[in-house]
């Protein structure tokens, strides 16, 4: 069977002598998928990441956790290493992630319900899930 480019068939590949190849990388750019819907794999994908959703404490747990904040309020001065759990609300849908910090206890701050890390965190009261301190109180 022939073909009307039989006769080039089997020439070796031209190669310019005034222009250099272009990249491999710039050669498969022109070959990407066109995105009709720009942004659209965004929403896609924040729409597929979890998040969880608040946990209750129990009354005993709520008492406990209060009892420990006392306690580090009144060795604030010491400076407590605290490892901190706390549910840190998603910014962009409901519900969120449970978090764990370890640093030194700054201050616990009453009028606005937070306690103040070293590191700069501030994590507020109402989020916290537990508290523990690694030093001798």
């Amino acid at each position: 069977m022939r073909g009307p480019y039989d006769d080039m068939i089997d020439l070796p590949h031209h190669v310019s002598s005034h222009h250099p190849q272009m990249p491999m990388e710039e050669r498969a750019a022109q070959f990407s998928p066109f995105a009709a819907l720009t942004g659209y794999g965004d929403v896609i994908r924040e729409t597929a990441r979890l998040t969880e959703t608040r946990p209750e404490l129990s009354d005993s747990s709520q008492e406990e956790l209060k009892r420990r904040l006392d306690v580090l309020a009144k060795h604030i001065d010491r400076r407590p290493e605290v490892t901190v759990t706390y549910f840190q609300q998603d910014e962009r849908k409901e519900g969120g992630a449970c978090v764990t910090a370890a640093s030194r206890l700054k201050r616990i701050d009453e009028t606005e319900h937070v306690i103040r890390l070293e590191d700069g965190r501030s994590v507020s009261i109402q989020d916290i899930l537990e508290i523990e301190s690694d030093d001798e109180l």
